[in-house]
């Protein structure tokens, strides 16, 4: 099979704790896109939380952001897919968050809002460079075109809390979990369209790019690379990846810290298997 496409998450398959990129996979990346390979990110993350990825990477063209809601090219501007939460659905979750206080994230196509600070302000700030904008909820769950929303957990009372939010929301809401090797314990609960998820862009994003799922690599760790993995012709799994995408993925590679993205570029891409 030659392979057209590779898709690929970001935190704990690219990034690791430390926040870097394998010179190898580096190296592999940029092999694949010479041998006429379009390199596509699939992440949770927001936008410009990826710029330093795409610049280190020399990616352009069209990606995966908001775990599904939204496919675009940074370089451009241009948006191909978008599927924001409905508005009364965010403020359902807006006035759940304020009666329970649960932590409560809002994410449009360019900034994030919380009604106050917490302990995550440091992790997007530093990490994933972006700022926390301190605003009321319920008017911007009014104005602003809601993309995702998300409660993160560190601490047993906030384990509960999100268990207790996707509870109450369970059926209108799609829930994913994600989690980076920089922040071991630290779980991100991305609240999305019910619609949404990584797998359902890939069909997107496949249908305009002109290229079969069959021609498609995508490579995972968590949870929300699930459907990802399930939808792509070859799904694989870093050997850091949760048991659960293990299970699914037709092939496991190495792990982040081995450079597993370039041992998959070696065998599938560059050797032709």
């Amino acid at each position: 099979m030659k392979y057209k496409l590779l898709v690929l998450d970001v935190d704990g398959t690219l990034v690791d704790q430390k926040g870097n990129i394998n010179r190898c996979d580096t190296e592999a990346v940029k092999k694949a896109v010479g041998a006429g390979v379009t390199v596509a990110l699939s992440t949770g993350r927001v936008v410009q939380a990826c710029d330093c990825v795409l610049k280190e990477l020399c990616l352009d063209g069209y990606h995966i952001f908001f775990d599904g809601a939204l496919i675009s090219n940074p370089h451009t501007g241009d948006v191909i897919y978008s599927k924001p939460i409905q508005k009364k659905k965010v403020l359902q979750a807006v006035e759940y968050s304020r009666e329970t206080s649960t932590y409560l994230e809002l994410y449009d196509h360019s900034s994030f809002y919380a009604e106050r600070s917490n302990w995550t302000d440091e992790i997007h700030d530093l990490f994933f460079n972006v700022s926390i904008m301190i605003d009321d909820l319920a008017v911007i769950g009014k104005t602003k075109e809601i993309l995702k929303m998300e409660t993160i957990a560190r601490h047993p009372e906030e384990y509960e809390q999100a268990k207790e939010l996707i509870k109450e929301f369970e059926g209108l809401l799609r829930f994913s979990t994600a989690s980076s090797p920089a922040f071991p314990g630290v779980n991100f609960y991305n609240i999305l369209h019910p619609e949404v998820s990584k797998g359902n862009a890939l069909e997107v994003l496949c249908d305009y790019l002109g290229i079969t799922l069959e021609e498609t690599i995508a490579i995972g760790d968590g949870l929300n690379d699930l459907s990802l993995i399930k939808t792509a012709g070859l799904g694989v799994a870093m050997g850091n990846a949760y048991p659960e995408v293990k299970a699914v993925a037709d092939v496991v590679t190495d792990s982040v810290d081995e450079g597993g993205i370039s041992k998959v570029v070696s065998d599938y891409i560059l050797n032709g298997i």
